[in-house]
């Protein structure tokens, strides 16, 4: 009599009549799936390096010339700032004072150069900018100021900013200084347009 039992106790993979094995197919990826996620962390990633790093701005008025000029496109880096305080002379974008736009209307940023840090005493008088008792010396301005303004001392966290173009500007001369948390960013780079590309500090 033959014992069968060896047979019978075989799992159905071994067993001498199994067929051979089938591998199974990993699931295909749904293309429409895999476009809206990629969407989704471009747009992610864009929006964070404009929140957190850098971001690109355009001139729309000449207060700043003849440094920057209507319609220039600028990089602003946000880094810096978090790292080091702005000095003198640099060009930073801001947001305004609350005071300086009224309820309902867009609150759009300014650009200008620090002229007065915490702590300095800055007076217009005479075409001259005077700060801490010495005249600067401006080669970036367009006219000297026909105005006459201070002499003030520029309160703790907060910077007085002047545009380039001083006669037609609407800077702190005309509504104070500029807190610290309003800061944007510098202005480092000009890209556009082509032919005067280049860093703001050049």
């Amino acid at each position: 009599m033959t014992d069968q039992s060896d047979k019978s106790s075989l799992p159905p993979e071994s067993s001498p009549n199994a067929g051979p094995t089938q591998k199974q197919q990993a699931p295909q990826p749904n293309p429409w799936v895999e476009g809206l996620q990629t969407i989704v962390l471009s747009v992610f990633l864009a929006l964070g390096i404009r929140h957190f790093v850098a971001e690109a701005r355009y001139i729309p008025s000449g207060s700043m010339e003849p440094t920057l000029q209507i319609n220039d496109r600028l990089v602003i880096e946000k880094i810096s700032y978090h790292l080091n305080p702005p000095e003198h002379g640099d060009v930073v974008v801001f947001w305004p004072p609350d005071s300086l736009t009224p309820p309902g209307k867009r609150r759009d940023a300014f650009i200008k150069r620090i002229i007065g840090l915490p702590g300095d005493v800055v007076e217009v008088r005479n075409g001259e900018v005077i700060r801490n008792g010495e005249v600067l010396t401006e080669p970036y301005i367009k006219a000297a100021p026909d105005y006459q303004w201070g002499p003030e001392e520029v309160p703790e966290a907060s910077y007085l900013v002047l545009g380039d173009n001083r006669n037609s500007s609407y800077d702190s001369h005309a509504w104070g200084f500029v807190p610290q948390e309003n800061i944007i960013g510098k202005a480092v780079v000009r890209f556009w347009p082509p032919d005067r590309l280049g860093l703001l500090d050049d």
